[in-house]
């Protein structure tokens, strides 16, 4: 049975028996806490929690997820992989523990002839919470389970919980015993390697409090309305019901595998470190086509860190099967085919998503020749100290700033006879994930717990009047001060202040929040950020400038007209550059992300060079002639399916409900899904004038761009400056570039005749500065100062041209200057000296302390400087002394 088919199967089931059927949401988590969507039930918390109410009465989906905690064990076992899918079915208050153990037992026991999944009824097992009796009942009473195959386990594998005070309750877990050959038997208690869990049911119906660990809570009460949450593992089905080992053997996964065998000729099955191998790149491509599919890029931080260790460890895993050349433009279009049946915009977004794919390749095998250059000199430099392993501070260094991974790091090492600092690589490692532990942890502290939000959620969401209206008459509903409701906050407080209307825009979209006021009977508030903490809910964060706010007093918002003029200019400007783009560049010119605010734009696109001079002026000049037609924007309400087969753009990292406003200038010309705020013509705009392009990835490219007053007052500063330089110049405006030029190469000549000058004036400073030498200890020692230089670079050279004309025997020369206001000391020793003990390295410590600073080099010759140039010739001095003292 297709992987496609058993998902098929099974929401065709739950919609039969009256479920809604949800699309899957987006692998970029809505929720700030977590980067992803790591569980196929974080869509549906807010419902699952109260804090909104549920649209639908029970619901079922196929839900994409990622989950990186375990990468470092994908391809060792049967179960772990990064991209899964989870299928699930849920109730809000509608059906409870009898009816969702009806709909699993009768969907997996029913024939596959009629549409069920076929499991045969004496394979499959069940797990209850230890206390749950009524579960143990229900699964003899519904699907006639023997108690024999009937287990209690306690909180630790059976209860539900969020880690956090609210919602839980117990679990009861379906599992499927594969034989005898896979292990013992005794149910899932005694092996759970034969006994696989398929499904998962979570009766969620107490509320808990006092959380203080995974197992330790205090139950304190049913909830209101009892809730189902069950999870069926897509891929686990899929190996069981295909008769393969595992998930990467399944008819979505395992063509990568094999492709990856056909180009490095090792066979998949003969060699168990080479396997684990073609598990990591079959689950690894998987994973980032999928998550290049949900707009995520390859970058430094965040998602985007992911993404490119998930695709760089595909590379790492490919060059240990022998391919040291680029593979992803087919393994990447290979993972495509057999995902697409599932996810068909895989393939309408190919363009675009191999791209990215190839882009990133080719940036890590730059990296990887880079990375290796400088880990031969580590490795060189380690070999001449005669050390017999590479510090963990280098191999942590290579692994993260150059992304270069540690077991090819040790790997070399080994070849050239050395070992690595494992434990301090691995110290250093913890530190580094402890800090992000710390940094999500003050994240998630950073965030008002949304459960502050339920109450008020549950009164209707706000209604935004913006889009006609300026000023707005509601009334407070509530007043948050450090995240918990109060009943009033007073003047010099920040509070947030939920309303039941407001014409004051949240920020989304890249349009940033308004600016304005919320006035009332005898109080003012200054509106600091305006968000949605919750799908629905507008939330105003405020200053009390005057009076106090209580809940359920009137209120008005006062938007300010001339910051929400500027605003609309600029994300009405940022769709026609949008536009643009795509005219000049083509349709692979898709937006990455956007930033609107008043008089600014700022836009990035999916693109893999700069842009020439031309090609910008050419959008520039495309852009300004749609201000110029004074195109009309229109706005429409729509479902999604309509406005997509009207040609609307669904941008990426933007979430769309069911009804979505598409934003139409010009017609199709310009037509985006966009809940912003627009001018009515596009000649409002006024001027778009672009100030800058530039890299923000591997392949991204970022437009700014001012709008309206702020482009004309940029341009009006511009004409002053060059005004301002024909006449200093005397040149007229159109000769100005070549004046310029001219000056430029005049000046750059001059600067090379004095350099020269310069030398050869330091040149005849040698033989003075030879018959300075004097007798110190065991050497012959220059020491000198040598007044004001131009660079470091001009003392370098006398003190080796002093050093030249000292002859075999021991010498040391010791030169000072003062550059650009600070003292620099070069210090050069021969090879005689050496010998007797002198290292310039040591001698310019020495020196440069003095100076107030610091140096160093090798021990022929080292540099270093300091603060205090009146040191110089106590400097000189402790060098001497040092000499002498050999």
């Amino acid at each position: 049975m297709k992987t496609a088919d058993i998902a098929k199967r099974y929401l065709d089931y739950f919609e039969k028996n009256g479920h809604t059927i949800v699309p899957s949401a987006s692998l970029v988590s809505d929720d700030p806490s977590i980067m992803f969507t790591i569980a196929g039930m974080v869509p549906f918390i807010p419902y699952l929690t109260g804090v909104v109410p549920a649209p639908y009465p029970s619901a079922a989906d196929l839900q994409k997820c990622i989950r990186t905690n375990d990468i470092e064990e994908v391809g060792k076992t049967a179960r772990h992989g990064t991209f899964f899918q989870m299928m699930g079915n849920w109730s809000f208050g509608d059906y409870f523990k009898e009816g969702a153990i009806g709909y699993a037992w009768e969907l997996l026991t029913t024939s596959e002839a009629d549409g069920g999944l076929g499991f045969d009824e004496k394979d499959l097992w069940v797990t209850v919470y230890e206390d749950d009796d009524e579960a143990e009942h229900l699964w003899q009473k519904v699907a006639g389970l023997p108690k024999s195959r009937i287990q209690r386990l306690g909180r630790e594998d059976n209860y539900w919980t969020t880690g956090q005070p609210g919602p839980a309750g117990p679990c009861s877990e379906i599992y499927v015993d594969r034989g005898p050959r896979y292990g013992r038997d005794g149910g899932p208690a005694a092996d759970d390697n034969r006994f696989l869990e398929i499904w998962n049911l979570v009766f969620m119906q107490y509320a808990i409090d006092n959380v203080r660990s995974k197992t330790e809570f205090d139950v304190v009460g049913d909830l209101p309305k009892k809730n189902i949450d069950t999870g069926m593992g897509l891929e686990r089905v899929a190996f069981i019901k295909q008769g393969v080992e595992n998930m990467y053997e399944t008819d979505q996964v395992r063509p990568v595998l094999d492709r990856a065998s056909e180009i490095s000729g090792k066979k998949y099955g003969a060699d168990a470190g080479d396997d684990v191998r073609f598990r990591v790149i079959a689950d690894h491509v998987r994973s980032s086509l999928m998550l290049l599919s949900d707009g995520v890029t390859p970058s430094n931080e965040g998602r985007g860190y992911i993404l490119r260790r998930l695709m760089r460890r595909t590379v790492r895993s490919m060059r240990l099967l022998g391919v040291e050349e680029a593979t992803f433009p087919e393994l990447f279009a290979t993972s495509r085919d057999a995902m697409k049946a599932g996810y068909p915009e895989l393939e309408t977004d190919w363009d675009r998503i191999s791209a990215y794919a190839i882009a990133e390749e080719e940036t890590f095998l730059r990296t990887l020749s880079s990375g290796s250059t400088i880990l031969d000199t580590a490795v060189s430099k380690a070999k001449d100290a005669r050390k017999t392993t590479l510090a963990g501070d280098q191999a942590f260094l290579l692994h993260d700033t150059y992304g270069f991974p540690i077991d090819l790091t040790m790997e070399i090492a080994e070849e050239a006879g050395l070992g690595v600092d494992r434990e301090a690589f691995d110290g250093l490692m913890r530190e580094q994930k402890q800090r992000a532990k710390e940094d999500a942890k003050a994240r998630k502290r950073a965030i008002a717990d949304v459960g502050v939000y339920r109450e008020f959620r549950a009164k209707g969401e706000t209604l935004f009047t913006g889009y006609s209206d300026l000023e707005t008459e509601s009334s407070v509903l509530g007043v948050i001060v450090n995240g918990a409701p109060v009943q009033k906050a007073v003047q010099g407080e920040i509070a947030e202040v939920i309303l039941a209307e407001t014409a004051l825009y949240a920020e989304s979209g890249g349009q940033v929040a308004d600016k304005g006021t919320i006035v009332g009977p005898g109080y003012e508030l200054e509106v600091l950020d305006v968000q949605r903490p919750v799908p629905g809910l507008i939330s105003h964060t405020v200053e009390v400038t005057r009076g106090e706010v209580g809940v359920g007093v009137a209120a008005t918002t006062v938007v300010d007209a001339v910051n929400r003029r500027a605003a609309q200019q600029a994300h009405s400007a940022t769709h026609l550059v949008h536009a643009a783009l795509r005219d000049t560049l083509g349709k692979g010119a898709t937006q990455a992300g956007s930033l609107n605010r008043a008089g600014y734009l700022r836009f990035d696109f999916s693109w893999g060079q700069a842009l020439s001079d031309a090609t910008k002026s050419e959008i520039e000049e495309i852009a300004n002639n749609a201000v110029r037609d004074n195109l009309e924007v229109t706005t429409q309400v729509l479902s999604l399916d309509e406005a997509k087969a009207a040609g609307a753009m669904a941008l990426f990292g933007e979430k769309y409900g069911e009804t979505v406003r598409m934003v139409d200038i010009g017609g199709p010309w310009s037509r985006e899904l966009c809940g912003g705020t627009h001018v009515s013509t596009s000649s409002e705009i006024g001027i778009i004038s672009l100030i800058g392009e530039s890299s923000v990835g591997a392949s991204n490219r970022r437009v700014e761009a001012l709008v309206g007053q702020d482009a004309f007052r940029e341009l009006t500063r511009e004409r002053a400056l060059v005004a301002e330089l024909t006449g200093a110049l005397k040149t007229p405006k159109d000769q100005l570039a070549a004046r310029i030029a001219e000056l430029t190469a005049n000046l750059k000549a001059a600067e090379k005749r004095i350099a020269q000058f310069e030398a050869q004036v330091l040149q005849q400073r040698v033989p003075e500065l030879v018959a300075t030498a004097a007798r110190a200890g065991r050497v012959t020692l220059v020491a000198a100062g040598v007044g004001s230089v131009g660079s470091a670079d001009d003392v370098r050279s006398l003190v080796m041209q002093v050093r030249e004309r000292l002859g075999s025997e021991p010498a040391v020369v010791a030169l000072a200057g003062e550059a650009n206001g600070r003292p620099v000391v070069v210090i050069a020793t021969n090879e005689a000296a050496r010998g007797a003990g002198a290292k310039a390295g040591a001698l310019v410590r020495t020196a440069s302390t003095v100076l107030g600073g610091g140096g160093g080099g090798k021990d022929d010759l080292a540099q270093g400087g300091g603060q205090d140039a009146s040191a110089i010739p106590a400097a000189l001095d402790a060098v001497r002394t040092a000499v002498e003292a050999l």
